[in-house]
């Protein structure tokens, strides 16, 4: 399985845990990598499936929503923005962003560019990091702001760093299954049908309970 894009850590566990109880005689080996990697491999058969937040895939291959997690903006604990319990998109362009490696997080980067389009040419970038635990270490020491998915920040519960959504903005990050459009195996079929069903078994996180309890005292 090759992965790119950074996947929740709960639900990979789970799938992985229940592929081991219910398929305990397949091997099931994981390679990250940039999603550009990851195209070419499954189209020359170097991989049986991949889990990715592109949609639009190389030829031959077919790509399947299968989570969604809601996009949140990263703040230090103690930032003049947690004033906004949704923030404003033109509040974003005032202050310092801490954001992905296009090439590294390109499916990610894909889905975050809509959203920041209307104010693209006023971002401030401070920073551009490869991953998600360089940009929430950064974020909590004040560099900037950052975005992710709230599963994915709930995960590293990091005390320094608030999420927030944004103002009058519903995206959901799609992380999407993506194999070779041929007839999959039996063991192929059970494991898809595993990572369809394994988001309804994790519990999804509440933006509140990312919330350091000093501000949640302040905001009560």
């Amino acid at each position: 399985m090759a992965l790119s894009d950074g996947v929740p850590q709960s639900r990979l566990a789970a799938l992985l845990a229940q592929s081991r109880q219910q398929d305990p005689e397949v091997d099931i080996c994981l390679y990250e990598m940039p999603s550009s990697i990851q195209i070419k491999g499954l189209e020359e058969d170097l991989y049986d499936v991949g889990l990715t937040q592109i949609a639009h895939q190389g030829e031959g291959l077919v790509a399947v929503p299968v989570w969604q997690d809601p996009l949140v903006v990263a703040l230090p604990a103690r930032h003049q923005l947690l004033a906004y319990r949704q923030i404003p998109l033109e509040e974003i362009a005032r202050h310092p962003l801490v954001l992905c490696e296009p090439q590294v997080c390109e499916g990610f980067w894909h889905q975050l560019q809509p959203v920041l389009k209307p104010i693209e040419s006023q971002l401030i970038v401070a920073e551009r990091v490869p991953t998600l635990d360089l940009m929430m270490a950064l974020v909590a020491a004040g560099y900037g702001l950052g975005f992710s998915s709230l599963a994915r920040i709930a995960e590293l519960n990091n005390p320094d760093v608030v999420t927030r959504p944004l103002e009058g903005d519903t995206t959901m990050l799609t992380t999407y299954l993506v194999r070779r459009e041929v007839e999959p195996s039996e063991q192929l079929l059970r494991f898809i049908d595993r990572v369809m069903h394994v988001s309804h078994d994790v519990a999804a996180p509440n933006v509140s309970d990312l919330v350091p309890a000093q501000v949640q005292e302040i905001r009560s």
